[in-house]
């Protein structure tokens, strides 16, 4: 009889501890689901940033051709390279809109990007030779606007990289990379421009 009390207060024993160490790790499986959560929101936030920014340059970019189409008679191909470029970037924009977290689309942006940029240089480039046009009063707004919202974007990227950093760091880290792998947390990738030398914000100077 004592011995199959000490059977059943052994198995209880058992029991209990197994409860605790279940109990302890799905604790800890909430938390850093919970943290995993919370940074890639971080990521969203900090893209939503540079997504508004970004939609203010792509508006601005129609009003910057225009304005040149009454100077630049003979630079069509030049004007419609910038309008090209400025509509590819603005759809892989939104393509990382809907998921800030696909790598893929952030990495397809900075190349749009850097193709938009290297557009707008060679319209500037163009654009020394018409004086009137770098002189237009409308021409000289439409560049502050866009130098201030550039700013913006590159003060945004800033944050949004920060981001994307820590939660790439807390998603591979041990044991968070077991949960980010059940609960498929996503690589982020940090928003850069392929070309280093477009790394620097386009200066549309006239």
């Amino acid at each position: 009889m004592m011995d199959l009390m000490l059977a059943l207060s052994a198995a209880a024993i058992l029991l209990i501890v197994i409860g605790g160490v279940a109990l302890v790790l799905i604790v800890l499986v909430i938390s850093i689901y919970n943290s995993l959560v919370a940074l890639r929101n971080r990521v969203k936030n900090g893209w939503a940033q540079i997504d508004v920014q970004l939609k203010r340059r792509y508006d601005l970019i129609p009003n910057l051709v225009e304005t040149a189409k009454g100077y630049m008679k003979h630079e069509a191909s030049t004007l419609e390279a910038v309008t090209n470029a400025r509509n590819q970037a603005m759809s892989a924009a939104q393509a990382v809109a809907s998921n800030p977290t696909d790598g893929g689309a952030v990495k397809s942006l900075g190349g749009a990007e850097s193709a938009l940029r290297g557009a707008l240089g060679n319209l500037t480039v163009a654009m020394e030779a018409y004086p009137d046009l770098k002189a237009s009063a409308n021409m000289m707004q439409v560049q502050e606007e866009l130098t201030t919202t550039e700013n913006k974007v590159a003060f945004s990227r800033q944050a949004y990289n920060d981001g994307v950093m820590v939660y790439n760091t807390k998603r591979e880290s041990f044991p968070s990379n077991i949960i980010a792998g059940m609960f498929n947390f996503s690589e982020a990738s940090m928003f850069e421009i392929e070309d280093a030398a477009a790394k620097e914000a386009p200066k549309v100077e006239f």
